[in-house]
């Protein structure tokens, strides 16, 4: 075969197969071995061939561990003399190497070569199993093990293994608690460069990430994900104590807290403790009185966003919550659960001081004060004290002078409803009241009340002259 010399280059001597340019004609049919794929050089202790000698004696380093050149600066030691040239530039941060493309350069020739690929697209290591292609072969090669399962990288300090020495490095950091990834424009530090990369998104607001069925955006590829379950329904991750199912891996995990009762995020505050901390968060709100979620139709503010998704029901007029046995809706679930209980007849809050029954545990705790004589509702115009707030806001009308319950048959209005149903009794002479002892009935317990005291010959009211 002839070879072509070009005597104005520094590399004359071109391979006619490739672009390939050498300094000397026994490199150039060195070089040719690439394409014939000839390797005449045998090691006697393996299988591996090579295309020249020198190759042949590198390797042979490899059976015997000799490694006779070392480094000055640390206490690295290699085989080869070429392989020690390129440590020293981890020292020095030479990167002679530059990508024609961008500004990336790189210490070895090998480097950017692959990296070029990223502009190429180039993928040309093929896993045998599946579709997979990568761009280096050290890629292919910890891929396949997402196929045999192996993970060569063990932890020395518990039972951990992985498929990389980088995830297993990662690993270490919860032993030792390094979190060397530091935040420019904050105190916070990580464990892996991954996660300060997403906590900078916190700082721009930047939502790269788009959902194609709705407006959601998110600020990690893999939330997209767990988001388009809400469309498609899917919940993957099943409870092995129950039927529960939850779309993320987080779910079941936080969810396993409601059979073991672990409780593990506790409030600084208080004895308060909690199964997930967005729950610890949202209690630490009862210290601060911080309410952050505000309506934009009123001044109300709340401390929860789904007290706020309650709340502005009472703007639209919504209730989705529908009873079964009639025509009642409401606005939020525990009411008609609540209202349920006007069918089943149940009562389930119980008086321990006597036969008292409620359906509902507030109308307990509001009648616990005919024990107690507590009234914690007080008057800010006079001394009136009250058990209930309803009769607060009923006496304040006192002051005022409001009355908002007309008569529709009359021009008579009353602070009070129950006065407006008294004051109606005029008009339909209607008497629920009767006596025990005799045949008279009453439009008002007061007066059936007075009328038993003709019977009993009671004189309660004494004069004090």
């Amino acid at each position: 075969m002839e070879y072509v010399r070009i005597n104005s280059g520094e590399n004359p001597y071109e391979c006619e197969l490739c672009d390939a340019a050498f300094s000397c004609l026994s490199r150039v049919k060195l070089h040719m071995k690439s394409h014939t794929g000839e390797k005449p050089y045998k090691c006697d202790l393996c299988d591996a061939a090579f295309s020249d000698l020198g190759n042949l004696k590198k390797h042979m380093i490899t059976h015997t561990g000799e490694k006779p050149y070392k480094c000055d600066l640390c206490d690295a030691a290699f085989s080869q003399l070429e392989t020690i040239q390129i440590h020293m530039r981890s020292h020095t941060g030479e990167k002679p190497y530059k990508c024609k493309l961008c500004d990336a350069a790189f210490s070895t020739s090998g480097s950017v070569k692959i990296h070029m690929r990223s502009h190429t697209g180039e993928k040309p290591y093929k896993c045998k199993l599946c579709d997979a292609a990568f761009s280096t072969s050290g890629s292919v090669k910890i891929h396949m093990r997402s196929h045999t399962g192996e993970k060569p990288y063990k932890c020395k300090l518990c039972d951990a293994a992985f498929s990389t020495s980088g995830n297993l490095k990662t690993h270490m950091r919860t032993h030792t608690g390094e979190k060397p990834y530091k935040c420019d424009l904050c105190d916070a530090a990580f464990s892996q460069l991954g996660d300060v990369k997403k906590h900078i998104q916190t700082h721009t607001g930047e939502k790269p990430y788009k959902c194609d069925l709705c407006d959601a955006a998110f600020s990690e590829s893999n939330y997209v994900k767990i988001h388009m379950r809400t469309h498609t329904g899917e919940k993957p991750y099943k409870c092995d104590l129950c039927d529960a199912a939850f779309s993320c891996l987080i779910g079941v995990k936080t969810h396993m807290r409601t059979h073991t009762g672990e409780k593990p995020y506790k409030c600084d505050m208080c004895d308060a403790a909690f199964s997930c901390t967005s729950h610890v968060k949202t209690h630490m709100r009862t210290h601060t009185g911080e309410k952050p979620y505000k309506c934009d139709l009123c001044d109300a503010t709340f401390a929860q966003s789904a007290h706020l998704k309650t709340h502005m029901r009472t703007h639209t007029g919504e209730k989705p919550y529908k009873c079964d046995l009639c025509d009642a809706a409401f606005s939020q679930l525990e009411t008609v659960q609540t209202h349920m209980r006007t069918h089943t007849g149940e009562k389930p809050y119980k008086c321990d001081l006597c036969d008292f029954a409620f359906a509902q545990s507030a109308h307990l705790k509001t009648h616990m004060r005919t024990h107690t004589g507590e009234k914690p509702y007080k008057c800010d115009l006079c001394d009136a004290t009250f058990a209930q707030s309803a009769h607060l806001k009923t006496h304040m009308r006192t002051h005022t002078g409001e009355k908002p319950y007309k008569c529709d048959l009359c021009d008579a209005a009353t602070s009070a409803l129950r006065d407006l149903k008294r004051h109606m009794r005029t008009h339909t002479r209607e008497k629920p009241y009767k006596c025990d002892l005799c045949d008279a009935t009453f439009s008002r317990l007061d007066s059936a009340k007075t009328h038993l005291r003709t019977h009993t010959q009671e004189k309660p009211y004494k004069c004090d002259l």
